[in-house]
């Protein structure tokens, strides 16, 4: 045994495993599709409230999971490895949107893709995904869906507002029904013939309604 075989590293050996002009490109690249989802995902985010971090989460996802597919396929001992040590990772955080599990899975399929050498597959099938995400985040809804909250002060102010709203929609269903003395609430959805929402203003003017509210409800309907 040599002076040379004493201080011989089988760690350093692995530096040249991957070269530096591959790791480079690999997370520059990884770098800009990130920013292209993140860009996809902040044009068509049409939830409650927005969250920046979430975004940025998504661009770091990309490089994270192309640097850990560059060590696994450089090393088929290494990637054994890596999948007990991912195994005992556990996520707590909730996901709000549905849509955001798409973005999620969006961003490791293109760090997978991108690590492992198919750069015209990463970037063409990224860029597919955020046109369809595109066109169907900005084609708007035919009818706009609404809840309309209604409080009559009796059952013949109630039918009166009932018949009224069924004239001027183009749907309208009873989701929910309170009846208390001397008031009743409806909880109404209706889908309006237009933009306009002079229908509240009517109804509030109406004999025997207290209140009249309309809100938009951005929810998933049958039918």
């Amino acid at each position: 045994m040599t002076l040379q075989d004493i201080f011989k590293s089988s760690f350093l050996e692995k530096i040249s495993s991957v070269s530096i002009l591959d790791m480079a490109l690999a997370l520059v690249l990884a770098f800009g599709i990130g920013m292209f989802i993140f860009l996809v995902y902040k044009k068509t985010f049409a939830g409650v409230m927005y969250s920046s971090s979430f975004g940025v989460s998504l661009v770091a996802m990309t490089m994270i999971t192309t640097l850990v597919i560059l060590a696994v396929t450089s090393n088929v001992v290494l990637s054994l490895g890596m999948v007990g040590a991912l195994s005992i990772v556990r996520f707590r955080a909730a996901i709000k949107e549905p849509l955001d599990i798409a973005f999620l899975f969006w961003a490791i399929g293109a760090g997978i893709v991108l690590a492992a050498g198919l750069i015209p597959l990463a970037v063409f099938g990224s860029v597919t995904i955020g046109a369809v995400l595109l066109v169907f985040a900005n084609t708007k809804p035919h009818m706009n869906p609404y809840i309309l909250v209604l409080h009559c002060r009796d059952h013949e102010s109630e039918m009166q507002a009932v018949g009224f709203i069924q004239g001027q929609v183009k749907r309208c269903v009873v989701k929910s029904k309170t009846v208390q003395a001397g008031s009743v609430e409806l909880n109404l959805e209706v889908r309006m013939k237009d933009s306009s929402t002079d229908i509240v203003n009517i109804l509030s003017e109406m004999n025997g309604v207290n209140d009249a509210v309309l809100v938009s409800y951005n929810g998933d309907y049958m039918g």
